[in-house]
């Protein structure tokens, strides 16, 4: 295989630092491992954030994300370790991760988990007629 998982998070240099912008990703093949019966957990990863220096490239991020198929975890736990390891990587201006769970047990689970530099200030919405 000319790939493995990798818990690296490699980032390129944000082409427009001087600018706000939101990144907008969407991972719709997460898996773990129930941390209780072993049973695969599958989950869509939303990842919106706006870069401050650093982005994140995405082919390293699927490999990250892969990395988590063997490892059993808890939702909101894994929800907030990929959201930190994402912030310690790339130190964006806001990230907010949403991992939708597919059922389990009869009960569907999202946990939302977010990121706020100190410094930034959220611009004021435009909104067109």
């Amino acid at each position: 295989m000319s790939t493995q998982p990798s818990q690296d998070l490699e980032t390129f240099p944000n082409p427009q630092p001087e600018r706000d912008y939101t990144i907008r990703i969407r991972v719709p093949e997460f898996t773990c491992l129930c941390p209780k019966t072993g049973q695969p957990d599958f989950a869509t990863l939303h990842l919106e954030y706006v870069p401050d220096r650093l982005c994140v490239e995405l082919k390293a991020l699927k490999l990250y994300v892969w990395s988590f198929r063997d490892q059993g975890a808890f939702h909101e736990a894994v929800t907030n370790r990929i959201l930190d390891d994402l912030v310690t990587a790339c130190a964006p201006r806001f990230m907010r991760l949403t991992a939708e769970f597919n059922v389990r047990g009869g009960i569907y689970t999202s946990v939302v988990a977010e990121h706020r530099a100190a410094e930034w200030v959220q611009p004021d919405p435009v909104t067109l007629p």
